[in-house]
């Protein structure tokens, strides 16, 4: 079986289309702060509207607990949405109540309407599958036709993306069939040199992926707080940094794995040290195998890559023909621990090849480093739902769409 595209829907002329997008976007003070993923949504609910569909899109914001939360309303995304439409996007105060079933009745050919937040209602997320095929026979009554385009939730087992995917006849959209295509080229005969690079607070959210990926790259590349384990691992001290003890045999067992299989695993030659977890901490450059000798001792924190480090994984990037990047070098949020983050960053929108920036914090590193989305290969919309799949993991959204 192969994934089920719009295609199969047939015509959808006056049909009422559910659409799941991922318009997950961070919010501060009601302002959205990084509008990538409403911005993904657009090709499919531009394709539905040509095709003169009633657009009903429903989505998650945050995680409210299965009960309306004012601060997770969808209704500053309907409003950015209509900017970028370029035309009026209704918005219904609730998901399955009188104004969701009032405002998809006032649709016409080509109209667009918004739901309120999908986890205001607890069948959503609910662990009892009885539940959530519950609430999602009441959101298949919006609809003659859904269209699921959410890649950040596709390997999560919800209402809106799984059951709801089994009632009415379903489809991926044109967001999914990117990711999918992208993510294909990342496990099945990639060009090569091909290079992973990753990052991000702990080793134990990459195990997976590491295990199922060392088989098949050139160059392993670790940063981020992930890098002290794997520093430990070969006997360095790592002063008060971020350190998983429990995965030292683990970390262990990959070095080897790497060295019998002939992968270059690149490790940090220095490191940004810090006198504490602060924007304005003190810091200083010190060697891979000297971060206790810095003037705060043992309890200083390693927070970047150093400049050697970041200008050897710049080299690596840019000699690649595939590249596959997740997690920040550093504490990319404070500006004096940027600097690793933004060198991987540069490198990889100079890939002669297919640079992909992973999703998730890596996605929001790039932009609010000053980087923009179109001089990237490809930037994921799914930080977890991306792992789960280069980890070779069957991904529930996808299976009910046909995808095997």
């Amino acid at each position: 079986m192969t994934l089920r595209t719009l295609d199969s829907l047939g015509s959808l002329e006056g049909k009422r289309v559910i659409v799941r997008c991922d318009l997950n976007v961070p919010l501060r003070d009601g302002v959205i702060t990084d509008d990538g993923r409403v911005r993904a949504s657009l090709p499919t609910l531009n394709a539905l509207i040509n095709a003169g569909a009633r657009v009903v899109v429903c989505s998650h914001l945050g995680r409210p607990d299965g009960a309306p939360d004012p601060q997770y309303s969808l209704e500053p995304v309907a409003q950015r949405l209509s900017e970028l439409l370029g035309k009026p996007v209704a918005f219904a105060r609730d998901t399955v109540g009188e104004s969701a079933r009032e405002a998809v009745a006032a649709l016409e050919d080509g109209d667009v309407v918004v739901l309120e937040n999908l986890r205001f209602n607890a069948g959503e997320t609910a662990k009892d599958d009885q539940t959530r095929r519950a609430f999602a026979g009441e959101l298949a009554a919006h609809g003659d036709a859904f269209v699921s385009d959410g890649f950040g939730v596709v390997h999560r087992k919800q209402a809106s993306v799984y059951e709801l995917a089994e009632i009415l006849p379903s489809a991926a959209g044109l967001l999914i069939a990117a990711e999918l295509d992208v993510l294909d080229r990342l496990t099945e005969n990639p060009e090569r040199p091909y290079t992973v690079v990753l990052g991000g607070s702990k080793v134990s959210d990459k195990l997976g992926v590491i295990s199922h990926l060392l088989p098949r790259v050139d160059r392993l590349l670790v940063g981020g707080g992930m890098l002290f384990t794997f520093l430990a691992a070969e006997g360095h001290a790592v002063a008060s940094s971020l350190l998983e003890k429990d995965q030292l045999d683990t970390v262990r067992g990959y070095i080897a794995e790497a060295k019998e299989r002939g992968v270059e695993l690149v490790l940090p030659t220095d490191i940004v040290v810090a006198s504490a977890f602060a924007a304005d901490a003190e810091h200083e450059v010190v060697s891979a195998e000297a971060i206790e000798q810095t003037s705060f001792g043992a309890s200083g924190i390693g927070l970047d890559i150093g400049p050697e480090t970041a200008a050897r994984f710049a080299d690596a990037i840019r000699g690649s023909k595939t590249v596959f990047w997740n997690g920040p070098m550093g504490v990319f949020e404070f500006p004096a621990f940027a600097a690793g983050t933004k060198a991987v960053a540069g490198a990889l929108t100079e890939v002669d090849g297919l640079g992909v920036v992973g999703g998730g914090d890596s996605a929001a590193a790039v932009r609010q480093l000053g980087f923009g989305d179109d001089e990237f290969g490809h930037i994921s919309t799914g930080g977890g739902a991306s792992l789960k799949f280069l980890e070779g993991k069957k991904l529930p959204g996808l299976e009910v769409l046909g995808w095997q």
